[in-house]
């Protein structure tokens, strides 16, 4: 197999443009003799060209992404069908199993080729959202229903039943690469059926955000909350998020939580729109959680309005509310309005998590980061929690990580507001703006060695407030601030102010005699520069002068 260097910063198709690959390499991949290939060549013109003229007895070579656009538009035949692959399979399907080690016929090269080279063709006149909810429930039902189960997959029998016909009919006749993904592309594995259910869940809610739905929290950033509170966290925590979304934090709790080595017996959360709630119970069993384990209702879009959970009720809360709405004046002040009557969302869903924790409990808040500094009322809620001992942490993240908007964020880790032991009042700041890499131009995310990293800070910052040692920070990343120096910038919680803050040193002094003659060097230095600048100024009016310009 022709050798692929995977670069963090490229995803599969630019790989894929640095991979030549020679006519023996195209028929192995994609299961021809190698005379069709030269025939491929020699009846179509479209087929791709060599790469470039080749030299001596070195065989010719193509471009890998060239040859994989073109077969990906040439089915195989029924009667050439290999055991497992569904109708519809293309030789381009092959070539892409061949180069990335992955069987054509499994789940996931399914899922990517329906929402990638071939979906327009199979979609027909359906919306894409309705389409992409058509495909979420075909492929639930080829994880939790099939009769293929992979390694580490529950079958969950009669009880899968749940992944509901969506409400919405397909128009005309529904595509029957559905039904054969169904009987011919089982998971082989269980990483294998998240990571199918999770690109096509995906989709689909970037699908439906666009028509004014909620946006998914983006993985990485659900990752490195996760994986920070399960990291600190008790074995047996139950994680809620009041805002639940698509149950994309619930999930990456289940995952970092079963990467500690921890079992969740269940999870609980909100979401104000009662059909999403199929989709985010079909996302927990996914990823390994029976029906059983999960408490799943609908919440309101700020709790201020309510109905609420009691205070105290959960060990640990992780969620992503909706931020930037004042709420109307004439809402009453809630109970745990504790700190401060701020009448924006991200204020409200602030104060609730806190009222959520019971003691020894901790919470992780998705927060624009204009929380951390904004003026007025604001600053009175966060005096009220630094007083009160409630922040443990307050993480920047870089800016673009969301789709369709470069808003920036900070993660504020909290836990239960004067609990016996805690650090006198001290804040982690880790100012992780300077992390992560280009998806798009756009777009960017968090390496896995970004989180792994994010997620230590906290993990030490907790373990060494817990044995009474205390965790300094690391310069350049994090830094630990008292309440007394948060107090004097005004109760500010901007990372940025107190990592950078550590960096500048104070100036040594300087001869002032020897300050004089480098000034005066730098001066004649300058004027130097200066008359070159006029010179090739002069020559190029010169030069245009020829043209009378």
């Amino acid at each position: 197999m022709p050798d692929i260097d995977p670069r963090p910063d490229e995803n599969e198709d630019e790989q894929f443009a640095r991979v030549l690959v020679s006519r023996p390499d195209i028929a192995r991949m994609a299961g021809v003799k190698r005379p069709a290939v030269s025939n491929w060549e020699r009846r179509y013109p479209d087929y791709p060209a060599p790469a470039a003229p080749q030299t001596g007895s070195d065989p010719e070579q193509f471009r890998a992404d060239e040859v994989l656009a073109w077969l990906s538009g040439r089915s195989v035949p029924a009667n050439a069908l290999r055991p497992g692959e569904p109708a519809g399979t293309t030789y381009g399907d092959r070539l892409r199993a061949g180069l990335t080690g992955e069987r054509a016929g499994s789940l996931l090269a399914a899922v990517r080729r329906l929402t990638g080279a071939d979906m327009e063709r199979v979609r027909g006149p359906a919306p894409l959202r309705l389409y992409l909810e058509w495909l979420l429930h075909f492929v639930c039902r080829a994880i939790l229903e099939g009769d293929g189960w992979a390694p580490g997959l529950r079958h969950f029998g009669e009880s899968a039943r749940e992944c509901e016909v969506p409400e919405e009919k397909y128009p005309y006749r529904l595509p029957t690469a559905f039904v054969d993904m169904v009987d011919h592309s089982p998971p082989r594995s269980a990483e294998e059926a998240r990571e199918a259910f999770d690109l096509a869940f995906g989709l689909l809610r970037d699908a439906e955000a666009r028509e004014g739905g909620d946006f998914l929290t983006p993985p990485s950033v659900s990752r490195t909350m996760a994986g920070a509170l399960a990291a600190v966290q008790p074995q047996a925590s139950k994680p809620h998020d009041p805002y639940c979304r698509a149950g994309e934090l619930l999930t990456a709790y289940l995952d970092a939580a079963a990467a500690q080595g921890a079992d969740v017996g269940g999870v609980s959360g909100r979401t104000p729109r009662a059909h999403d709630l199929r989709k985010v119970g079909m996302s927990l069993r996914v990823h390994g959680l029976e029906v059983a384990g999960q408490n799943l209702g609908v919440g309101p879009r700020t709790p201020a309005t309510g109905p609420v959970d009691p205070p105290g009720s959960h060990d640990t809360v992780i969620t992503n509310p909706p931020f930037g709405v004042r709420l109307p004046d004439d809402v009453p002040p809630p109970s745990y309005w504790t700190y401060g009557p701020v009448r924006r969302t991200e204020f409200d869903w602030l104060q609730y998590a806190v009222s959520l924790l019971a003691p020894q409990g901790r919470a992780a808040v998705l927060m624009p980061a204009g929380a951390a500094f904004n003026e007025g009322a604001a600053r009175t809620v966060r005096r009220g929690l630094v007083e009160n001992r409630a922040v443990e942490c307050v993480m920047a993240l870089p800016a673009q990580l969301f789709e369709r908007t470069a808003i920036s964020t900070h993660i504020w880790f909290l836990r239960a507001p004067d609990v016996p032991g805690s650090p006198e009042g001290k804040v982690l700041f880790v100012d992780a703006t300077g992390l992560g890499h280009s998806v798009t131009r756009a777009r960017q995310a968090l390496a896995d060695e970004d989180i792994a990293r994010l997620v230590q800070e906290y993990a030490l910052w907790c373990e060494g407030a817990a044995n009474g040692r205390g965790y300094p920070g690391t310069p350049g990343l994090s830094r630990v601030a008292s309440q007394a120096e948060i107090t004097v910038h005004d109760h500010s919680l901007n990372p940025v102010l107190y990592t950078r803050a550590a960096e500048t040193a104070p100036i040594a002094a300087v001869d002032p005699a020897e300050a004089r003659h480098r000034l005066s060097e730098l001066a004649a230095e300058l004027d130097h520069l200066h008359a070159w600048a006029r010179g090739v100024q002069n020559d190029v009016d010169r030069r245009l002068g020829r043209y009378g310009l």
